[in-house]
């Protein structure tokens, strides 16, 4: 189906000013998307806590009346590796707490061009570590941790949960991936339909990964595209929600197929009508509010269940 009429709107609201991706360079497109946060809403009262995650810096969320230790999502945000951080996902993370009734702690990892390819990844498995054996100082619940991200941020989720297992835990619930990314090495019929005028562009694409993978050979390492990861099993069940009209779309799908080929339980919804990163435009688009409750819904499953 076409774009519904509000993202239609919002996407002819975003390309009226179109943004020539060849003159500007990857810190230009930063300040610049600094310069479009939207703080939190104050009714979803939430407190903050700042902390170095073994190294990395994070911040912690939780809802003011919450009591005793409670689950926690360690979420990575979006930009492409190059822009964004803490307070550009602030607003999401605020209303994902209140909603699934965890805490959450969102990573700012290093970004791209000054920390290329494997930094994001080393700084994803630094702080899921420091979680596991610092958390609990947090009011944190280490039995009960998921990982999570939107767009480049849900890439780093699914790499964080591989070397986890791989790499000597600490055990994880649950993924959350938000439209994640998860091949950079091939075009799929997604990226050919949607890869001009619905907001995550190729050419923005392409700047992005040569600033992050500057040595066209690390595209295909399993960290920079975890669908070609060799093995799949053992990996924590996962919801992964896509938007239709994204390039992406085809790649979380396929990521959804072979976790599900590898015996993993996956949820997977693809949204239609609405574009990438749609999920942040809750407030504004009935969608994105509609995705944060199935999200949240998954979220408090995933805690409330027994591990096998």
């Amino acid at each position: 189906m076409p774009l519904n009429a509000i993202a239609r709107a919002m996407l002819a609201h975003m390309n009226a000013n179109p943004i020539d991706w060849a003159s500007i360079a990857p810190q230009q497109f930063r300040a610049m998307s600094a310069g479009m946060e939207q703080p939190a809403d104050p009714s979803d009262a939430i407190v903050q806590e700042d902390v170095d995650a073994g190294g990395v810096p994070a911040r912690i969320y939780r809802r003011a009346e919450a009591a005793g230790p409670e689950p926690v999502l360690l979420f990575f945000h979006g930009g492409g590796y190059i822009a964004c951080g803490i307070s550009s996902h602030e607003r999401l993370c605020s209303r994902l707490a209140r909603r699934a009734e965890c805490a959450i702690v969102s990573v700012d990892y290093r970004l791209a061009p000054e920390h290329v390819f494997p930094a994001a990844v080393d700084d994803a498995l630094a702080a899921l570590r420091w979680l596991g054996e610092h958390g609990g100082k947090h009011g944190l619940d280490t039995d009960r941790i998921a990982v999570g991200g939107d767009s480049a941020g849900g890439s780093l989720a699914t790499v964080a949960a591989i070397r986890s297992r791989d790499e000597g835990g600490p055990a994880i619930r649950h993924q959350l991936l938000f439209y994640p990314g998860t091949d950079l090495t091939g075009e799929t019929e997604s990226e050919r339909l949607y890869s001009d005028g619905y907001f995550l562009d190729s050419d923005f694409s392409a700047m992005c990964l040569d600033a992050y993978l500057p040595n066209p050979a690390d595209r295909a390492h399993p960290w920079a595209s975890p669908l070609l990861t060799p093995d799949l099993s053992g990996l924590p069940p996962a919801t992964i929600l896509t938007a239709e009209c994204d390039p992406l779309r085809d790649e979380g799908r396929a990521y959804a197929d072979r976790l599900r080929a590898s015996g993993v339980p996956v949820r997977y919804k693809d949204y239609p009508g609405v574009f990438h990163g749609f999920v942040s435009m809750f407030g504004m688009l009935p969608d994105a509010d509609e995705t944060i409750a199935d999200a949240a819904r998954e979220l408090q499953q995933a805690f409330a269940e027994i591990p096998a």
